[in-house]
């Protein structure tokens, strides 16, 4: 796309023409996530100047938020040269859309500007060239862009509430005879990691890597090592010689993928050489009504709403376990959320590759039209505080009929706060780890494999709910040991 120059005489004079001026820089260096910071910054700098304070009464916002409707409405309010600035602004920062793949929305921003300065030549050619980029995407021939993102290693988001069952549609994947070769980013919300031992080892994925990080929510307080971790990930794959086919990001259960999805567009490196080929949300078809009509504090966001409203794709699972009227209820409520949405019914997240990997389903376009502050860099995922994660390590061995025990009487009284749990336990005449796993009143376990030679049994296990009671689980748990330590 072609950048705008500040046609003003000087940018010394008003604040808004300096960030203009510094993010027609960043456009033309191709640093294109931090010139939409200064554009914004420049439009609402140029929104508090006293040249369109008569225009801006009674319409606060609607300047940097809507421009069509704020030029609609203020146009009798509009003079001269303010005329021209406005339209600079707005044109730049379509360019910029324009460069990241939001066209629509930079079509929104350049009819704006046309109103503006009909006779703009810049205004003219962006638009143009807006137009012609929209008539070869809707056509699916835009061939430059293809080629681009060809070359790019395309990622592969995975989210869903807890529990929903992200980690075993990983596992298929993975395991697929599909001849593909994926890295893996995998963030925990517990204290303690337990899905490294439910992902099959780093040794089947050949010499790709697994990246765990369980330091917090990949949607907020780990967002620079989910960078980090996708640098690495691509230096190492230049470093051994050997293309990745793409990378798997399975975010916790309790992610706003929003900010996940930002990474992609926030980092020049990363977004140079990957690409967002889609949002995977399970969903998980006996409890998502109870956390999707949940009542959260104010200022809190709902996460299993926000998994499905950026979802690229649908998996509903645990189809088996509900009655086709509550798939019914379930699908209506979707839709609610994400009409467009494609929804697939799955039994144990099992589906066809090619329905979560190359969909090529992730759209800037859509999501600024359903949250236009998407490419703010200021967004604050606040988690429900009454949400924690409770974790166990200890060794010693289990007795299973204590563990069913306590389990069964554990979910009787707390099922209900009880949002996920998973472990890796040591259990007595088992001669490998007893994997178990629940969701709110569904509990099941099963012998994984065997210990790996030098590892020391021990047990690992994760609470996740709310009102959980640290005490009261250690104490339970410690209870089933044959040899309490």
């Amino acid at each position: 796309a072609m950048a705008m120059s500040c046609t003003a005489p000087s940018c010394d004079c008003e604040p808004w023409r300096e960030k203009l001026e510094a993010a027609r820089k960043a456009c033309e260096e191709a640093r294109y996530f931090e010139a939409v910071q200064l554009i914004n910054s420049a439009l609402e700098a140029f929104e508090a100047s006293p040249a369109v304070a008569g225009a801006c009464q009674g319409r606060r916002g609607l300047l940097v938020t809507e421009p069509r409707r704020f030029v609609e409405e203020a146009d009798a309010s509009l003079q001269g040269a303010t005329r021209i600035d406005l339209a600079s602004l707005y044109a730049m920062r379509a360019d910029i859309l324009m460069n990241l793949g939001g066209l629509r929305r930079a079509s929104g921003e350049l009819e704006a500007a046309s109103l503006l300065a009909p006779e703009d030549k810049r205004v003219s050619g962006l638009k143009e060239e807006c137009a012609k980029l929209q008539k070869v995407q809707e056509r699916g021939l835009e061939e430059q862009k293809e080629l681009e993102n060809q070359s790019k290693v395309p990622a592969h988001m995975l989210t869903g509430f807890l529990g929903a069952g992200k980690t075993t549609l990983l596992n298929h994947i993975l395991q697929g005879s599909h001849g593909k070769r994926f890295a893996v980013i995998e963030n925990e919300f517990g204290e303690i990691g337990i899905d490294d031992k439910l992902i099959v080892t780093k040794e089947d994925l050949g010499a790709e890597q697994i990246i765990e990080m369980n330091n917090g929510c990949i949607c907020c307080t780990v967002r620079g090592d989910l960078i980090k971790g996708l640098r690495s990930i691509l230096q190492r794959s230049v470093a051994n010689g050997q293309r990745l086919d793409g990378v798997i990001i399975e975010t916790t259960g309790l992610a706003d993928p929003a900010p996940v999805a930002q990474t992609f567009f926030a980092d020049d490196y990363v977004q140079a050489r990957m690409v967002l080929d889609g949002i995977i949300t399970v969903v998980d078809a006996k409890h998502v009504l109870q956390h999707l009509r949940e009542e959260k504090p104010e200022g809190v966001e709902n996460e299993a709403v926000e998994q499905i409203a950026f979802a690229d794709r649908i998996l509903l699972n645990k189809v088996d376990l509900v009655s086709e009227e509550e798939l019914a209820e379930v699908e209506a409520e979707i839709r609610k959320i994400n009409r467009g949405v494609k929804i697939i019914r799955t039994q144990n997240s099992k589906v066809d590759l090619d329905e979560v990997v190359g969909i090529r389903g992730f759209s800037l376009d859509r999501v600024l039209e359903a949250e236009s502050g998407f490419l703010r860099d200021d967004q604050d995922h606040q988690h429900d505080s009454s949400v924690s994660s409770v974790g166990i390590q200890t060794d010693g061995q289990c007795d299973l009929g204590r563990l069913n025990a306590w389990v069964a009487t554990l979910l009787k009284e707390k099922g209900m706060d009880i949002f996920r749990m998973k472990g890796v336990l040591n259990v007595k005449d088992c001669p490998g780890p007893f994997v178990f796993q629940g969701i709110h009143m569904i509990f099941g376990g099963q012998p994984q494999g065997k210990w790996k030679d030098g590892e020391t049994p021990n047990n690992r296990l994760v609470f996740i709910g709310r009102h959980l009671d640290r005490k009261e689980l250690t104490e339970g748990f410690q209870a089933t040991l044959i040899d309490p330590t």
